[in-house]
């Protein structure tokens, strides 16, 4: 599936306008979303799902404005889980290698979130928090200015 995101688009805000276009893809290149701008926010989260969901410690995603999203290709599968808030969230993930690119939510209806680690950018922003901080493994330490959020 190779689709172009438009602005008449219901489950978009618009076209990504401005600088710095970025692409997140999947471990084997399948599924792409590119994005411009900098991103709303930037975390970590050690809730259990994420842990489950990534298959680490915690998650490190960033979110993005729908409008900052310039184009979605690949195929990909979507799973909607529940949260502790009791709202949905939906992982979209490619159906050949399994990587979970990027998220929506019910809680944030005009974003989407990515997973930093698809940016293949090392000098990527630092989380500005970790939520669910109570939850993480015990030799994850908190560096200085990272908010601890529960």
């Amino acid at each position: 599936m190779n689709d172009r995101l438009r602005k008449d688009d219901p489950s978009v805000d618009g076209a990504a306008e401005g600088a710095n276009p970025r692409t997140a893809s999947c471990a084997c290149g399948t599924l792409k979303i590119t994005v411009s701008g900098a991103p709303a926010r930037v975390y970590a989260c050690a809730c259990l799902e994420c842990q489950r969901a990534t298959g680490s410690s915690f998650s490190y995603r960033a979110r993005f404005p729908r409008a900052a999203i310039s184009r979605i290709e690949g195929d990909r599968r979507k799973w909607r889980r529940g949260s502790d808030a009791g709202r949905w969230v939906e992982q979209t993930f490619c159906p050949a290698c399994g990587t979970l690119v990027y998220m929506e939510g019910e809680a944030l209806p005009d974003a989407l979130v990515i997973s930093v680690g698809c940016f293949v950018d090392t000098t990527f922003a630092p989380p500005a928090a970790v939520f669910w901080a109570s939850r993480r493994h015990s030799w994850y330490d908190l560096a200085e200015g990272i908010q601890s959020l529960d």
